[in-house]
């Protein structure tokens, strides 16, 4: 099969295209999943049966954000993360590089520390709009500095989603015959940690410049709240805490947002008659997000099931120089490919594992190198693709009051200064690490 004929290919572009043309992304996704079953000669029937059969594949991170979206209305709702913008607003002042710096910090945390990933941005960044609009702040900018800080911790952080993106390396590594410590996963990837904190900057200096907004109303949630007393800050930060704990004891972000919530509500911070209404709050928050989730596994499984996706690195294969360094650079463009269209860098590990672990090992690739391309490869693409959480999040935040675009204004900035960082400084650790 031609390359260009590729059913993955034509559904990855058609994708690309719709959102460009501001189609939902939800709506794109759907489009491009029939598009790709269809010129693989699957029948409609059987393109949706494993569609929707496919999107159980990430009906774990459905849950977790709409748990975590519900944790998050709790905390708002309780006054604590209307305290924290406050505070915020009050320490950033006149320098929106503080902003910046607070901003990044929140979103490293929301990986580890307060593994509530990116339900705290509807809640925390609406409120500092306003001061965004005085500062005259690029919300470019700011898009680049959340997608910074919920990916660059699970690359080189093996701690909350970190630990879980390493596991997942390590357990594919060896699934297919390449002995590997799983400790030494984040020694390797620490040079992509670099290549992140590099598109950063440049991304900061790109966006410098003043940029103009209205204070036009928040398409957000009532942000009435009950006053936040010290017991209700004591009470808020133990569910977190414990809500980090339980989910690095059992691996599971959904029951870890159990406990925080069970927390919350038994402890009375919030009332239980208010439940159903937190709940629907964390749908209303999460929910979009979930549902493109689910929808992009759906998709995954239909580029699987037709074959796609093997016969696209089949025809890839035969394309390999002898040079390790150019095969390190076709295999981190068609990782880009594969999760620009899936959106999840975590599900693309198995994928890319299983087709290019065996070739790099046949052609002299040590462990270390392996490491670094397949993390690199994975984690390609989950900043700037429009069905990522990576982009999903800043845009549910920064676009509140409706000036923010999902792909102009978040999706291209953040594919542009990572996505090429990324492949330059996996190039360097391969070469560095031979």
């Amino acid at each position: 099969m031609d390359i260009l004929t590729n059913p993955a290919v034509i559904s990855i572009i058609l994708l690309c295209f719709l959102c460009l043309k501001h189609i939902n992304v939800l709506l794109a996704i759907i489009l491009s999943t029939l598009c790709a079953g269809l010129f693989s000669g699957m029948s409609l029937e059987k393109i949706m049966t494993i569609f929707i059969s496919g999107m159980g594949g990430n009906s774990e991170t459905a849950l977790s954000y709409i748990l975590l979206g519900t944790f998050a209305a709790t905390m708002s709702h309780s006054g604590f993360t209307n305290k924290i913008s406050e505070n915020i607003t009050k320490i950033v002042s006149n320098n929106k590089y503080i902003l910046f710096i607070i901003l990044g910090l929140i979103a490293i945390a929301s990986q580890n520390l307060v593994p509530i990933h990116i339900a705290f941005i509807p809640i925390i960044i609406p409120p500092l709009l306003k001061t965004m609009n005085t500062l005259k702040v690029d919300r470019r900018a700011v898009a680049s500095v959340l997608a910074f800080g919920l990916k660059m911790p699970y690359i080189t952080i093996p701690i909350g989603f970190g630990l879980i993106f390493q596991n997942l390396i390590a357990d594919n590594m060896m699934q297919n015959g390449v002995s590997v410590v799983r400790e030494d996963i984040w020694k390797s990837t620490l040079i992509l940690g670099l290549a992140m904190i590099t598109g950063l900057l440049i991304s900061l200096f790109v966006y410098r410049k003043p940029r103009e907004y209205s204070n036009s109303p928040l398409t957000i949630l009532n942000n009435d709240t009950i006053e936040c007393s010290k017991y209700t800050i004591w009470v808020v930060s133990s569910a977190a805490i414990m809500t980090f704990i339980v989910q690095l004891l059992t691996h599971s972000l959904p029951l870890g947002a159990l406990v925080g919530l069970g927390i919350i509500f038994s402890l009375k911070v919030i009332p239980k008659n208010k439940m159903d209404h937190m709940m629907n709050e964390g749908i209303y928050l999460m929910g979009y997000v979930a549902f493109v989730m689910l929808v992009a596994a759906g998709f995954a499984s239909v580029l699987k099931a037709s074959g796609a996706i093997d016969s696209l690195v089949s025809s890839t294969l035969t394309l390999l120089p002898q040079d390790i360094l150019l095969t390190s650079l076709v295999i981190l463009i068609l990782g880009l490919f594969i999760t620009i269209g899936i959106g999840t860098s975590f599900g693309t590990i198995p994928i890319l594992a299983v087709l290019f672990v065996p070739i790099c090992s046949k052609m002299g690739f040590n462990t270390q190198q392996i490491i670094v391309l397949l993390a690199a490869a994975a984690a390609l693409g989950d900043a700037g693709s429009p069905a990522s959480d990576t982009t999903l999040g800043p845009t549910s935040g920064l676009n509140a009051d409706g000036q923010h675009n999902h792909i102009f204004d978040t999706c291209i900035p953040t594919f542009v200064h990572y996505n090429l960082a990324l492949i330059i400084f996996a190039l360097i650790g391969v070469y560095l690490l031979g």
